[in-house]
């Protein structure tokens, strides 16, 4: 089994630096038993970090995830996500319980706002608050908040999940350096390391993982991961990709594929808004 190297939260919980994201998974019912054979072969090998939403399928990736998970609940750390325009103080806790029932699960390890919305945060942080103290979630953070929109927030959040890969590396002029300087440090979670499998297929990658031998999958991965405080979350859509994006966690990218990657997608030079998908 690969030994995925783990990152220590803010709150103090250990979680992998890979883990598994679900976005357009449990939408078609003849390939649901695949998914979920996909998703507890990643637990198998230590992905135990599983990302989904209310947004995704309309509640159908959760139910696909809480699935998937019932045999290993005490083992996963569960991720979910309240939609911007649910994210009143009741919406909030009304949201959470509706992923609940969907997941087939008592506790959420971490939810998170889904990107900013119109509601107050103040209202949004205090129904997270309101969960954690009702044994609901065990933490809350944020998803696509700029480096001007995080202040915001009434107090810091555990993670900040934004876009991040070679060709979406805005975040890195001012964002990726807010996450380290807060106090305590919010943790990026990358989500789209592979820009929905458009970089799999770019020439120069294709170069670096020929030369390793490897796939373009774990070469994006491994880049993601790189500074030890980024958790990367790539949808697997079989079992061949989830034990590369396993296998990834061994990867050390050498300095010279470092500065291939810095010739082709050039690091940012100025503050650009934070991009999404």
């Amino acid at each position: 089994m690969p030994n995925i190297p783990q990152i220590e939260l803010a709150n103090g919980v250990q979680v992998p630096a890979i883990g598994q994201g679900t976005w357009y998974m449990g939408e078609d019912p003849n390939i649901r038993e695949e998914e979920i054979a996909t998703l507890r072969r990643g637990i198998e090998l230590g992905l135990t970090l599983v990302d989904t939403a209310t947004m995704y399928g309309d509640g159908l990736a959760e139910e696909l995830v809480g699935e998937a998970i019932a045999p290993f609940r005490d083992e996963v750390f569960l991720v979910d996500k309240v939609l911007p325009y649910e994210a009143s103080y009741r919406g909030t806790i009304e949201s959470c319980q509706g992923s609940l029932e969907r997941l087939g699960t008592d506790f959420i390890d971490l939810l998170l706002l889904h990107w900013p919305g119109s509601h107050p945060l103040e209202e949004t942080v205090r129904g997270f608050e309101t969960l954690i103290e009702r044994g609901l979630i065990g933490a809350w953070g944020v998803s696509n908040f700029d480096s001007d929109e995080l202040p915001a927030l009434p107090s810091t959040p555990l993670v900040n999940q934004v876009l991040y890969n070679p060709s979406r590396r805005g975040v890195e002029y001012d964002l990726l350096p807010m996450h380290a300087a807060s106090k305590p440090a919010i943790t990026t979670m990358a989500y789209s390391p592979f820009e929905q499998g458009r970089l799999l297929r770019h020439p120069a990658l294709e170069e670096i993982a020929q030369s390793l031998d490897l796939h373009v999958s774990q070469v994006l991965i491994a880049w993601a991961i790189r500074d030890g405080n980024t958790i990367a979350i790539p949808k697997s859509s079989s079992l061949a990709h989830v034990e590369q994006n396993a296998q990834a966690a061994q990867l050390k990218l050498s300095t010279d594929h470092l500065q291939i990657i810095d010739e082709v997608f050039s690091a940012p030079q100025r503050k650009s808004p934070l991009e999404m998908l």
